[in-house]
């Protein structure tokens, strides 16, 4: 009987071990953002219903892409802090390019893509040969592209955003089964999120993105064509920027300040998604869950009345946090 009451206790602490080494695996962003969503849900019952979900999908895909393109350059142990000018730039010179035709839609947005991949192009020459650090270098990208997108405008934005190009920030295909009404943004984020997400983690050039953050030396030693691979980074980074910029025009109109704090926010959700500032370390799933539970968390503020100031408050704090673990993280090893 002893023995038999013995050898179920084992059997029951082997499953309690097993159960607890399987929750110590799982990402803390996951539970962080499903215990933000259930408080918000208590708050404001519409976030349970479908059409609340759909909509808060929505509104914080162009987030995600944009987190996506930040990890990728953060992930080779750069920064870009340009993604927010480009979304600005992308908003103000696309409504002029438009003219208020339908028709150049489509050509706007390819116009729009060719000038983010030149500006990645600019931030990967001026870190990787010329030997700027990313955070300088794409310091002052960002405020180039601002000057040059207020200058292209007058300092004022003009024109309008028509339907057909609107809807890639605020369309919704309508009649699905189960959801009901499916926000377009939402697909683009799936699309974009397969697509690097093979790449990432899947290929050759997403362990050659997380060989040069972890030792760049190393990298180079092993065969890594390291200015190559990082120039990519901030192209593909640049490029995301872009798409992001159409759905966050599509979805808030033309204004001047729209791309404001934006390279902040993806920064920030990228730490919420885990990534490890100084590189070697990310994943795109993680980062797109990242943004969700950021803006989760901005949607409670609000909806306790706390005012703006706190969403920049607990970005600085996410950010001077992450960057404090790192610090910490290397005095340890050595």
């Amino acid at each position: 009987m002893t023995t038999i009451t013995v050898s179920n206790k084992n059997n029951f602490s082997r499953v309690l071990g097993s159960v607890w080494a399987f929750i110590k695996k799982i990402p803390p962003v996951y539970p962080i953002f499903f215990i933000l969503f259930i408080i918000v849900s208590f708050l404001s019952p519409t976030y349970s219903t479908m059409n609340g979900i759909m909509a808060f999908l929505r509104r914080t895909a162009p987030l995600g892409i944009l987190a996506i393109g930040e990890m990728i350059v953060l992930a080779t142990g750069g920064f870009d802090l340009s993604i927010g000018s480009i979304v600005t730039l992308v908003c103000l010179a696309s409504s002029l390019l438009l003219n208020n035709d339908p028709a150049n839609s489509l050509p706007s947005i390819g116009i729009m893509l060719l000038i983010g991949t030149g500006i990645g192009l600019v931030n990967g020459f001026v870190v990787s040969f010329m030997k700027v650090p990313s955070f300088i270098a794409t310091l002052g990208t960002m405020l180039a592209v601002k000057g040059l997108a207020l200058y292209w405008v007058g300092g004022a934005p003009k024109g309008y955003f028509t339907d057909n190009w609107r809807m890639w920030g605020r369309g919704y295909i309508e009649n699905v089964p189960v959801f009901g009404r499916f926000p377009i943004g939402l697909i683009i984020l799936i699309v974009v999120g397969l697509i690097t997400w093979f790449m990432f983690h899947r290929t050759n050039f997403g362990k050659q993105i997380l060989a040069i953050g972890d030792n760049v030396r190393a990298a180079q030693l092993s065969g890594v064509r390291v200015r190559l691979v990082r120039t990519m980074a901030f192209v593909l980074s640049a490029v995301l920027a872009v798409i992001g910029g159409v759905m966050i025009g599509g979805y808030g109109g033309v204004n001047v300040t729209i791309g404001e704090g934006l390279e902040m926010s993806a920064i920030a959700a990228c730490v919420v998604g885990g990534v490890m500032l100084g590189g070697g370390k990310g994943s795109v799933l993680n980062v797109v869950f990242g943004a969700y539970s950021l803006e989760i968390l901005f949607s409670m503020l609000n909806l306790l009345g706390l005012p703006k100031p706190y969403k920049d408050a607990i970005q600085g704090i996410i950010i001077i946090g992450a960057v404090a673990y790192v610090a910490l993280s290397r005095r340890r090893k050595r």
